[in-house]
């Protein structure tokens, strides 16, 4: 008889074990979805055109640190072209991207088709990183990854605005939004350099 309630008390304890164990993971897993819903969404959802027409995926980025910018061919501020390319070229070795996002949203600053840009950009600044086409970054027809960027309900950082071209949005190698550079900064400041680094 005692051998018996020993077995018995044995199952009794080694079943009340795994539902602790079962709770724990539950638990865990519980709030891993927790902390990614706090994180927001990643970049790494979205497929978008690039210049020439072809599919570029953010999910080719994982592990990288990427630097979104919306950019324009004839605003005061078109001269960033140089250093964007010259941090991209300094980097890239080091799982560094910038990612151009031409865009007309402001006093049509960028006019041309997505073969003009491209033409530009390559004979006035040598631009060897990636370039999509053409985007709206505010108003109506916004971008979807351009929502991403300036909703927190998408990004888990801030809601925020498109203030003008040469918005620089750094997403670190989780895909999460970090950072958000005024469009005046140039690409080369230390802040940016630093959280390169």
């Amino acid at each position: 008889m005692r051998k018996i309630l020993l077995i018995v008390l044995m199952g009794v304890v080694t079943l009340s074990c795994k539902n602790q164990e079962d709770n724990i993971k539950n638990r865990s897993s519980h709030m891993a979805d927790i902390q990614e819903n706090m994180e927001g969404e990643t970049i790494y959802q979205f497929k978008v055109t690039d210049i020439d027409g072809k599919e570029f995926d953010f999910a080719s980025l994982k592990g990288k640190k990427v630097m979104i910018v919306n950019t324009a061919s004839k605003c005061g501020l078109t001269p960033q072209y140089e250093q964007l390319q010259a941090l991209y070229d300094e980097f890239k070795a080091d799982n560094f991207v910038v990612v151009g996002f031409p865009s007309n949203s402001f006093e049509d600053q960028e006019p041309g088709t997505n073969a003009e840009i491209a033409t530009f950009c390559k004979k006035n600044y040598g631009v060897s990183f990636p370039m999509m086409g053409k985007v709206s970054v505010k108003g109506a027809d916004m971008d979807p990854l351009y929502q991403f960027l300036t909703q927190k309900s998408k990004n888990g950082l801030e809601d925020n605005t498109v203030k003008w071209n040469f918005q620089k949005y750094l997403i670190n190698e989780n895909g999460h939004l970090d950072k958000i550079i005024a469009p005046q900064v140039v690409p080369i400041d230390e802040t940016i350099m630093d959280w390169i680094k």
